[in-house]
């Protein structure tokens, strides 16, 4: 009878589970932190806004030359798309990828400028699990990870593997979130 070789079978299955899924280990990593943050920032757009002057109070009748010829100081004129007034005190500008909105008494107002980050935006989109087959992929990543957890546990042997160093290591990963749940949950 033909002896298993557990460990040889055990280092197969990690190293090549780990080479499959390692664009799925960074694409999750990388948006992992990003949606972590999502309070402090918007990780799929980079939002900024720029304080814009009419000089003047403006008129309700408008033309669209004229609101062309005044986003020329700010070099939006090519990306102007329509306007309105929304209500009785602010005039609304659209533009691509942006929009402008004044005070119609003062003058005053604010150029609010959207772009997609690059890199972020895409992998926060698979983060969210846009597609049905892009689940189905995503949940047997997640299975892979169990099983390149419980493979990496036994890949070493002797001092710094899982009868030893490795034990106390596995134990204080496994504390940290217990102790999370007992304080926080």
């Amino acid at each position: 009878m033909m002896k298993i070789k557990w460990r040889k079978f055990n280092r197969a299955i990690h190293r090549d589970l780990g080479y499959f899924f390692f664009a799925m280990s960074v694409i999750y990593g990388i948006s992992g932190v990003a949606i972590n943050h999502i309070k402090d920032w918007n990780p799929n757009y980079d939002i900024s806004s720029e304080q814009v002057d009419f000089g003047k109070p403006v008129n309700r009748n408008i033309t669209k030359a004229e609101v062309i010829e005044f986003l020329k100081n700010y070099g939006e004129e090519e990306n102007y798309k329509k306007h309105y007034f929304p209500n009785q005190e602010l005039f609304k500008i659209f533009l691509d990828g942006g929009s402008v909105l004044i005070n119609i008494y003062t003058g005053q107002g604010e150029i609010e400028k959207i772009q997609r980050r690059p890199i972020l935006h895409q992998v926060n989109y698979l983060h969210y699990n846009p597609k049905k087959w892009w689940t189905w992929f995503s949940d047997a990543y997640a299975v892979a990870l169990v099983v390149l957890a419980v493979t990496g546990l036994f890949i070493l042997k002797g001092k710094n593997g899982i009868t030893q160093r490795g034990a106390w290591l596995t134990i204080a990963g496994i504390l940290v979130p217990i102790a999370f749940l007992i304080l926080y949950y």
